[in-house]
């Protein structure tokens, strides 16, 4: 089917993709989060004139030809852009076929464990540790990440002490069965990782993201090569040829893909098959509750090296208010600490037309 048409609606925070086939059959998909007024012009001046016309079998085809058509700009904004296009085709051809997507890559529709992931660091080490123990008993989260460190903070903390005490205080309240994880959004050196690593294996924290700056693939390895719980990071990389790099070197002990950042589902599929081949499991960044969860939740239950948990944001409206009303239903719920994928075809949600109406919208087409 040829790709006739594509549209976006976005507004700063978020955009939305619509594909429309030469039948107008549609599917919808999602460029990356932040700053998506600019990726959507960024589609449309980059990606659909070398989509449009194009058979919707080309998608994996196209996601190659793509950077080398436009090679000059091998950044972030052309890959958050090529997941628009991606992710809209992976929607039409469910819909299709009238299978949930999971179904398409090799899985099926079902639950995933979730770990509760806090997005702040405002916050105290007492109140987080009291709302994540709420949340265990509201939701049956078995599994919670943090945040420690000053994010890019070069060693220094949010505020003084404040990760020496959140650690053990959000231990106490969650108790031992309860698997914490943590993130230093590349905050530390790698000698102040290594020191602060300790602590958190003494209380019992199996999984150390993004300790040291993410770009310094050399000292993560000094960490993960030291500390004996799980060094993880990934999220900010779109380059396969440095996703190739990290996983060979072993930088990381567990790889985060975010499909958004790194191009769609179809790149994000070769990442994480590349960490099959070495024995990585794969645990996706997906740190909002736009489309990139539920994307992130058809891929976990399609890949065999899919990791422990799903991240799911526990920040509302009062963090992200821009969440609000993005969907005719939501397509999230956390019972008993896990997450469904439905067997709905495509991506089984449906874009609040009200939400649509207050957007920016912009549109390119095969000429008649």
């Amino acid at each position: 089917m040829k790709i006739m048409k594509l549209e976006t609606f976005a507004n700063e925070f978020v955009g939305f993709v619509r594909l429309t086939g030469e039948d107008g059959s549609q599917g919808w998909g999602q460029v990356s989060t932040y700053n998506s007024d600019i990726t959507a012009q960024v589609l449309h001046r980059q990606i659909a004139p070398w989509a449009l016309g194009r058979d919707t079998d080309d998608l994996e085809r196209l996601m190659g030809e793509i950077p080398e058509r436009e090679h000059k700009f091998p950044g972030s904004y052309l890959r958050r852009a090529m997941a628009g296009l991606d992710t809209a085709v992976w929607d039409w051809r469910g819909k299709q076929a009238g299978k949930p997507v999971t179904e398409l890559l090799g899985g099926s529709a079902g639950k995933i464990r979730a770990y509760g992931s806090s997005m702040v660091r405002d916050i105290s080490p007492e109140d987080e540790a009291a709302r994540l123990a709420r949340l265990r008993d509201e939701k049956g989260f078995d599994a919670f990440k943090f945040r420690i460190a000053r994010e890019n903070g070069h060693d220094q903390d949010e505020w003084p002490g404040r990760t020496e005490a959140i650690v053990p205080a959000v231990r106490a309240a969650v108790g031992g069965d309860v698997a914490l994880l943590v993130d230093a959004n590349s905050g530390y050196s790698a000698a102040k990782a290594i020191e602060v690593g300790k602590m958190l294996e003494q209380n019992g924290v199996e999984h150390f993201e993004e300790p040291c700056p993410y770009w310094l693939m050399d000292e993560t390895k000094k960490v993960s090569d030291t500390l004996t719980l799980d060094v993880t990071g990934g999220e900010q990389d779109c380059d396969l040829q440095h996703w190739k790099r990290m996983i060979d070197m072993r930088a990381v002990d567990i790889i985060q893909p975010d499909i958004l950042y790194l191009g769609g589902m179809h790149r994000t599929k070769m990442v994480a098959e590349m960490g099959a081949q070495a024995g990585l499991p794969c645990t996706p960044h997906c740190a909002n509750l736009s489309m990139v969860t539920l994307f992130t939740m058809h891929l976990l239950r399609a890949i065999p090296n899919a990791g422990k948990y799903l991240e799911f944001s526990i920040e509302g409206d009062n963090v992200y208010p821009w969440q609000r009303d993005l969907f005719v239903e939501c397509p999230y719920g956390i019972d008993a600490g896990h997450a469904t994928v439905t067997d709905a075809p495509g991506w089984g949600v449906e874009i609040n037309p009200e939400w649509l109406a207050k957007s920016s919208y912009q549109a390119s087409e095969v000429s008649a």
